[in-house]
């Protein structure tokens, strides 16, 4: 029988033995992400800096039949990066180049381990910028294995939108690509929109090529106030009805934007908030924002802003990216929850109506925000995790947002993805796609060693 010492030896002469770590600080900080659930530590963490070095420890893996689990930096919200079956973490952190930015093909080609800010300070220099914000300034790997979006995905789309290409490790070491450099193609099965939403699950990234955009000639930001969340989802409706070109638009309910004051130290009117963004040029724009405060007038809106000075406009952004963390820190010893759901845009508001009656039954501590331009919402909860009926009433919350969302053709998870937290929801939406999910996990992984028991249930 092999033992953990004879592969952690194979590891050290593969890798070298600073680049192989059992140090119990290390193993704890790749025990956990920014998620509720609870931790476990993996057996050992490598940090490869190549594709060929990820290739030898899955070679590895593969012989000594140990888990393996990718790791980003561990911002992830539905436990995707904890080791239950412990293992081997690859940590990407040391794979964080940018190898080629491709500024009239408006491509980037990355490692994994790059993440969102640096990258936007490289594409910077040639007038570029990477869309996909999901708030925390997470990799790109991480990004793609969740097929993570964000606040501008309105305009440009989600991550699976900007893969042009992956370089991927399979679980045996083969190494292949996904796709090319071309805007589109006909020939075979899309293999990146497999791979990206993966979590892990199928191989891991070892670069990325990506579509990347010309930084606006103007943006401006906005901040509306409302009466009702009715009334500021129907104005999202109408705006992009109208052909707007919004960049982002976000909804904070009226206790959410309690807390923004809070933390934030603003003054905004605490009521149902959009906060939106336009990128364009200065007449067409001009336009644009006088339709648009026509159009939110009808939705009785009472009170709007626009900023143009982009020190106004970093604030604005900070503050809603910053909520979570003013939950947070506004309820020290209580845990943050976050549900993230995706409904159709005419079930929007009542999602979100929904959503708040059976928050305020439960009596549960939380807000309701969104990037309510594609139907996606969050619901926050702050939760003591040492109190067992709080946590019983925050399951019970989760799981009938979860059913309301399905049973109305939407999806559980819009962008955290599946991890272990969704993972009960599988088979109420997928249904008899998830056998093909199952067939495609068997195919590439046979002895389930990538990520085991994320996505799908691989426990014999």
């Amino acid at each position: 029988m092999n033992t953990k010492k004879e592969w952690v030896r194979a590891l050290r002469v593969a890798l070298s033995d600073q680049q192989v770590s059992v140090n119990e600080t290390i193993l704890e900080q790749h025990s956990k992400d920014e998620s509720y659930h609870a931790a476990s530590t993996p057996d050992v963490v490598v940090f490869p800096i190549s594709s060929k070095q990820v290739s030898a420890v899955m070679k590895i893996a593969t012989e000594y039949e140990v888990p393996v689990i990718p790791f980003g930096v561990g911002s992830s919200l539905e436990g995707h990066v904890i080791p239950y079956d412990h293992g081997i973490t690859i940590d990407f952190s040391q794979m964080n180049k940018v190898l080629e930015v491709r500024a009239e093909d408006f491509l980037v080609r990355v490692q994994p381990g790059v993440t969102r800010s640096q990258l936007n300070k490289e594409l910077k220099k040639h007038g570029l910028f990477f869309s996909v914000d999901p708030g925390a300034d997470a990799t790109l790997g991480g990004m793609a294995a969740t097929n993570a979006s964000g606040t501008t995905s309105v305009k440009y789309g989600v991550m699976r939108d900007q893969v042009r290409d992956l370089e991927v490790v399979l679980a045996d070491g083969t190494v292949i690509h996904t796709g090319n450099l071309a805007a589109k193609s006909s020939s075979g099965y899309h293999l990146n929109s497999l791979f990206v939403g993966s979590e892990g699950t199928l191989g891991c990234f070892t670069e990325l090529t990506l579509r990347v955009y010309g930084i606006p000639e103007f943006i401006m930001a906005a901040r509306a106030s409302f009466s009702t969340v009715d009334d500021a989802v129907g104005a999202v409706v109408a705006i992009l009805q109208a052909g707007i070109p919004i960049a982002r638009v976000e909804l904070v309910d009226e206790p959410s934007m309690k807390q923004v004051n809070l933390h934030s130290d603003t003054s905004y009117k605490e009521q149902p908030t959009l906060f939106l963004e336009f990128h364009g040029n200065e007449a067409g724009l001009k336009q644009d924002v006088d339709f648009m405060r026509e159009i939110v007038a009808e939705f009785q809106c009472e009170e709007i802003e626009f900023e143009t000075d982009n020190a106004a406009r970093v604030q604005l952004w900070e503050a809603r990216h910053n909520l979570a963390y003013a939950y947070v820190h506004g309820y020290l010893g209580k845990k943050l929850m976050v549900t993230d759901v995706c409904v159709p845009m005419s079930e929007l508001a009542g999602a979100i109506r929904y959503a708040r009656e059976e928050l305020d039954a439960l009596a549960l501590i939380g807000g309701i925000v969104g990037h309510v331009g594609d139907g996606n919402f969050h619901v926050l909860l702050m939760i003591d995790m040492n109190d067992e009926e709080e946590k019983k009433k925050a399951d019970e919350l989760n799981e009938k947002i979860v059913m309301y969302a399905i049973e109305r053709g939407g999806t559980c998870t819009g962008e955290h993805g599946v991890g272990v937290g969704k993972q009960k929801y599988q088979e109420k939406e997928h249904g008899k796609a998830l056998l093909v999910m199952e067939k495609i996990k068997q195919a590439l992984d046979p002895l389930t060693l990538l990520n085991p028991n994320k996505i799908l249930n691989t426990k014999s």
